[in-house]
């Protein structure tokens, strides 16, 4: 059975702005693929791995600094990483420019709820910080395992 994906509503989190265009259920979750924009400046503060899944990262614009494993990478347009599945991870976006990437997880065990629940949870924070706890068990409900920061 083949499946046309259809793109999914834009996610805003804040300086992040992710977009599923193919989710989980649409691969019968062989794989998941989305897109994220993210305003200069933009970090992503919970370095992590993934337990079930790889990731592989695509630059499509301005340049994201991943930070795997301690060594700092950074991912331009038409460059790939591939971050193989418990491989300690995070990224910024350096404050000159925009920068946006596509990522395409396997088998695709992430889809769109993990987003929305870290959005809730910041929403839920209003003004102040999010709970960090609660951040570290949605991220663990859907397989990604909070690590010590990296220095990213």
């Amino acid at each position: 059975m083949t499946s046309l994906a259809t793109t999914e509503a834009p996610i805003n989190l804040g300086a992040i702005t992710v977009q599923f265009l193919l989710t989980p259920a649409a691969s019968n979750a062989s794989v998941s693929i989305f897109r994220a924009d993210m305003r200069a400046g933009a970090v992503m503060p919970a370095p992590h791995s993934h337990d079930a899944f790889d990731e592989t990262i695509q630059g499509l614009r301005g340049v994201v600094s991943m930070m795997v494993e301690g060594d700092r990478v950074d991912v331009g347009p038409g460059d790939v990483l591939f971050i193989p599945r418990g491989t300690i991870h995070g990224f910024d976006v350096g404050d000159d420019a925009d920068a946006s990437m596509l990522c395409t997880v396997t088998p695709g065990l992430l889809g769109p709820s993990y987003f929305t629940d870290v959005r809730d949870v910041v929403a839920a924070a209003g003004d102040g910080p999010p709970d960090i706890a609660a951040i570290m068990g949605v991220m663990q409900r859907h397989g990604l395992t909070p690590a010590a920061p990296t220095g990213a």
